[in-house]
């Protein structure tokens, strides 16, 4: 599988070196000098991994991380901030504000790859568990306590969606978007896949969020 990267860095000399030595590898790289152009990018196609530069001319790299964080449909991209702020208290920053790792400038290109290579062996595993309801993405499986659960594929993507972003309360909305590419559904329908992926489980794993949609607890 060749992953998909965004390097968002504003030095052209470092820019050019992150996606010379990551196609290298086989790695599908696209260069941002600016927040704007990247949102452009990630709005259109969402990538495996996002390299972040903290310092741009628009945004600053807390507001891209935030805003990245802020959707669910992007919560499996990984975030490696590749910074000059090289204090202790900016990576407990960057850490805190959701991204998985955090590497000082000046870097090893060596070390960069390493720690790209480990984040995107994450993608490779693609099953979610919650409360002992074990969804595989790539199988299309869903057990509970080893025995196979029957769903539909649009309940098995909801169930996914849940799992996945479990703890996480996801709108009605949201999810019509995600599930079904648009919200000009009524929201109904989502209440009637939650009932029947219920019926289904035999357990009750999801949690009604009256208002405004539902999530599975952790």
């Amino acid at each position: 599988m060749n992953h998909l990267i965004y390097s968002v860095e504003d030095d052209l000399d470092i820019q050019k070196i992150i996606k010379k030595t990551l196609e290298k590898q086989g790695y599908i790289v696209e260069s941002f000098s600016d927040g704007k152009s990247f949102f452009d990018a990630f709005n259109k196609k969402i990538p495996d991994l996002v390299l972040l530069d903290m310092m741009l001319p628009d945004y600053s790299g807390d507001e891209i991380l935030k805003k990245i964080r802020d959707k669910h449909s992007s919560d499996e991209v990984s975030v490696i901030i590749v910074s000059a702020k090289g204090m202790i208290t900016d990576k407990v920053d960057g850490l805190d504000l959701g991204a998985d790792d955090y590497i000082s400038k000046p870097f090893d290109i060596l070390e960069l790859m390493a720690r790209v290579n480990v984040q995107l062996r994450r993608h490779n595993v693609r099953v979610y568990e919650a409360q002992g309801v074990v969804v595989n993405i790539d199988s299309h499986i869903v057990k509970y306590n080893d025995s196979v659960i029957n769903l539909t594929v649009k309940e098995f993507e909801l169930l996914a969606l849940l799992i996945k972003n479990k703890g996480k309360a996801v709108s009605r909305e949201e999810i019509l978007d995600i599930i079904w590419g648009f919200d000009s559904l009524e929201t109904r329908s989502v209440d009637m896949h939650i009932k029947s992926i219920r019926k289904k489980l035999g357990i009750d794993i999801i949690e009604t969020v009256y208002g405004f949609g539902y999530k599975v607890n952790v």
